[in-house]
């Protein structure tokens, strides 16, 4: 039976794990941390009784993810709630466009553009399934050519040019808001992407989160890697490839530039500067309150919002990308504030609430965002200061102290502008192998990057059974 040894226990190292088991290989996953799950980790980070996502906390790309479907997670424990509203972008105060899961409704919403939200996202919303095989992937032939290239010319564009085509602000804010998640000013080639994506994904699958928190999604990993025989070993950091158990395939869930630290003495030179040379973009500035109120956003459909985008119009959601991009934080940040006991009252005290919020900062910048994070909600929702009890704040140094693949604060794996996204981590031709055939890489760093989906460990995977075919199990 051949052996692999994963180090690292996000989404993409337990998916690895998984694959691997599933095809026969005895599997073992390392984890430095006390607690498994990478970005998926639940905690009480601010009072007894609040339970706070760490990390990731909505998961569109959880429910659309082709092997996490395939698992089947809600049979080994997961549940996943959805709200009444995906997304509520407020554009003043008390105006807000909205994000339902139905595209007849949200194409409703938006008035004179209906006809055009219509007809951009029904052909991707139809074909959701063959375009999240194709995207969720490394570059190949797609299985569906017409589906790819509806998605895929408007994916190239700058989310700022695509956004004209659409008339209304409600529409351009709204588009605005889920391109910003690519973490790089909206006038960047390919932003359109994830902006698309998101969207989709609404209409699709909806924008869930997990009961209890992301630690569940890492409890049905898990689950599932123990009943294939796999192992997971805690508190096991790994800082040299030479002192690691003997195996015939490593997969490291963690980013380029701690792979090259690690496998100093067992990667050529050349490639291991490729790695060093790997850039990372904005990182993140977060809070998680412990709040006895929800949030009193004016707009009702807010209150109703598993997620809100709080930025206002696309010129100010772009200023405040751009702002992070070229080393300078927003006075008026662009925000995603998640309301996870919208939903899942369980996660706080009766009758209280926690919300999450995040804004993009430069990489490594440790200002303290928190005053403006909190005017721009107050913005939003006067009156929220008061319902706060306690918060929990992370910078970009925080982020990196709690995983060190967090490089400034990065949360998503890297750059995803053009160059980087077409040598995603050195290399397309295959971005998983090393020159050294026994080490491989599994992390967010590789297509298709970042998200709860664990894409990149499957695919990790997927590349050590072709190269060891003749290993026998």
């Amino acid at each position: 039976m051949p052996t692999a040894i994963i180090i690292g226990s996000g989404p993409n190292g337990l998916t690895a794990a998984i694959r691997l088991a599933q095809a026969g290989w005895e599997t073992t996953v390392l984890e430095g941390s006390d607690t498994p799950g990478g970005g998926t980790r639940t905690k009480d980070l601010t009072l007894p009784g609040f339970h706070h996502d760490v990390c990731s906390a909505v998961h569109p790309m959880g429910v659309a993810s082709p092997y996490l479907r395939s698992l089947d997670l809600e049979s080994h424990g997961l549940k996943w709630l959805h709200p009444e509203i995906p997304l509520a972008h407020p554009i003043t105060p008390g105006h807000a466009v909205v994000l339902y899961q139905s595209l007849s409704q949200t194409a409703a919403a938006l008035g004179k553009d209906a006809p055009r939200y219509r007809r951009l996202f029904e052909p991707l919303v139809k074909n959701a399934l063959d375009l999240y095989s194709d995207l969720l992937r490394p570059a190949a032939i797609p299985t569906n050519p017409l589906a790819a290239a509806r998605f895929g010319i408007p994916a190239a564009l700058p989310a700022t040019l695509l956004a004209k085509y659409f008339s209304t602000p409600e529409a351009r804010a709204l588009f605005a808001g889920n391109a910003a998640h690519s973490v790089i000013a909206l006038e960047n080639p390919f932003t359109s992407a994830i902006g698309l994506m998101l969207q989709m994904s609404a209409h699709v699958g909806g924008w869930p989160i997990p009961k209890g928190g992301s630690q569940s999604i890492t409890k049905a990993l898990i689950k599932i890697l123990k009943s294939l025989n796999g192992k997971i070993q805690l508190n096991t950091p790994v800082t040299k490839f030479t002192d690691l158990p003997d195996a015939d395939a490593y997969l490291f869930d963690i980013s380029p530039k701690n792979l090259a630290k690690i496998c100093a003495d067992s990667l050529p030179k050349r490639y291991l500067g490729k790695l060093n040379r790997y850039r990372h973009g904005p990182g993140v500035f977060k809070i998680d309150y412990a709040l006895n109120a929800p949030i009193p956003w004016r707009n009702e459909a807010c209150r109703k919002a598993g997620t809100v985008h709080v930025g206002g119009t696309i010129d100010e959601v772009a200023a405040s990308e751009r702002a992070a991009w070229e080393g300078k934080p927003s006075e008026h940040p662009f925000l995603l504030v998640a309301q996870p006991t919208i939903t899942d009252p369980g996660r706080a005290p009766k009758d209280q609430h926690i919300a999450w919020t995040y804004c993009h900062v430069p990489n490594g910048c440790t200002r303290d965002m928190r005053p403006a994070i909190e005017a721009q909600i107050e913005r939003f929702a006067p009156g929220f200061r008061d319902t706060i009890l306690d918060a929990h704040v992370l910078n970009t140094e925080h982020m990196e102290h709690y995983n060190p693949n967090y490089i400034g604060g990065d949360v998503v794996g890297g750059v995803t502008d053009w160059r980087q996204l077409l040598t995603r981590p050195v290399s397309l031709i295959d971005p998983y192998a090393t020159p050294n055939p026994k080490i491989f890489l599994c992390s967010a760093s590789t297509p298709p990057g970042g998200g709860v989906h664990g894409m990149c460990g499957y695919w990790a995977a997927e590349c050590v059974i072709k190269k060891n075919s003749n290993v026998a199990a």
